[in-house]
């Protein structure tokens, strides 16, 4: 990333939006540059230069790096960025390349449900494998002779938020890494690395893209070497992203400020709507002055996420509740234009009541998603 007066003057998160990863202007071209489908590249005489192999680099994907590094490190010049295939892919790529036998790392216990799948793939290859809740800043108690702490800040599903500046300083102080999972809270609610993390990981496919259409992960990354080794495990692993995706998600990157901001005020609409609700219990919005993790978010989020969890008495009023919706699908994932809402227990890997709702605002006017969520509460009641 330059600092020259052009990136100077990108200040806002809508400017900075719109404007991140754009090469510069070229008569009679693009203003972004359409996918790069290829495979191979011209290679005469020695193997050099930034372009060799599909695997390894790709143009489209070198705008997409830059746009996100822009949005999660503005100013700097020091942080790279790398693509993957998926937000899975990026994680698996920091934890299998940063860890070995004989180590150990802390998880998130309250974190994405494929985290304990992580922990057995880990555990068969001789990491020690420790766990904490988020809420409390509960992994510092077992944070001791860790080669890595991964932070989950908000936590998925349940929306905890840990001291994240704190939980880094006691890692660094002993010699771990930290990594953070950003994906909740998006590069326009919480810059992880200016908190003092080694690697901002999240999952592209949600609200950083936004339309539900697209698989992406990536990692931010401060430190040269431990970034070349998260590079190395992509290259022998394949986890790439598809020109496309890449160019897809370049592309709706443009509008993440008018829909995080859109989707995040509405979540709070929501939530407000929500905490009038008798039949509701649990419910958790980090955005929510009285939510137990607000004083918290408050000091290292500038954006709350356009997630809201509740839960309701029984799975049956749960599965009539998400039946009787009408602006909301029934699907998961999360951060998308179209709002959403599952019942998480179905998948079985979430410790959460029957009844537990993981709703994602969209980009619906709010007075009629509330109406619709209102209604669906009352008529799920019969």
């Amino acid at each position: 990333m330059s600092d020259t007066p052009k990136e100077q003057a990108r200040t806002g998160d809508g400017t900075r939006a719109v404007r991140a990863g754009l090469p510069e202007p070229v008569k009679h071209e693009p203003t972004l540059p359409g996918p790069v489908f290829a495979a191979h590249f011209h290679l005469p005489g020695e193997a050099t230069g930034p372009y060799l192999y599909g695997r390894d680099e790709n143009p489209t994907w070198t705008l997409l790096e830059r746009a996100i590094g822009e949005l999660e490190a503005p100013g700097r010049d020091d942080v790279e960025t790398l693509v993957f295939a998926s937000g899975m892919a990026a994680i698996s790529s920091v934890l299998f390349s940063q860890l070995r036998a004989g180590d150990a790392v802390v998880l998130p216990s309250d974190g994405y449900q494929v985290l304990p799948l992580v922990r057995a793939q880990l555990e068969a290859y001789g990491v020690e494998v420790r766990t904490a809740p988020t809420g409390g800043d509960a992994q510092l108690e077992v944070l001791d002779g860790a080669r890595l702490l991964w932070i989950e800040s908000p936590s998925n599903p349940g929306l905890d938020v840990c001291d994240i500046r704190r939980l880094v300083a006691a890692a660094h102080a002993q010699g771990a890494l930290v990594a953070v999972d950003n994906t909740l809270a998006t590069p326009l609610g919480q810059r992880p690395l200016e908190l003092g993390a080694d690697f901002s990981v999240a999952s592209g496919t949600k609200q950083l893209t936004g339309h539900g259409d697209v698989l992406l992960g990536y990692v931010a990354g401060r430190d040269a070497e431990a970034m070349a080794a998260v590079r190395r495990w992509r290259k022998i692993v394949g986890a790439i992203s598809g020109p496309m995706e890449a160019w897809l998600a370049h592309r709706s990157i443009a509008t993440l400020q008018l829909r995080v901001d859109r989707q995040n005020a509405t979540a709070l609409a929501v939530a407000e709507a929500l905490k009038q609700r008798p039949e509701v219990s649990g419910l958790r919005y980090p955005g929510l002055p009285d939510d137990p993790a607000h004083k918290t978010a408050a000091q290292q989020m500038r954006r709350y996420g356009c997630v809201v969890s509740f839960t309701l008495p029984t799975r049956a009023r749960a599965e009539r509740f998400l039946e009787a919706l009408r602006l909301v699908e029934d699907a998961t994932s999360f951060g998308g234009v179209r709002s959403t809402a599952e019942r998480r227990r179905r998948w079985g890997g979430d410790a959460v009541p029957e009844g537990f709702i993981r709703m994602s605002v969209g980009a619906e006017d709010p007075e009629d998603l509330i109406a619709d969520v209102l209604r669906a509460l009352d008529e799920s009641a019969e």
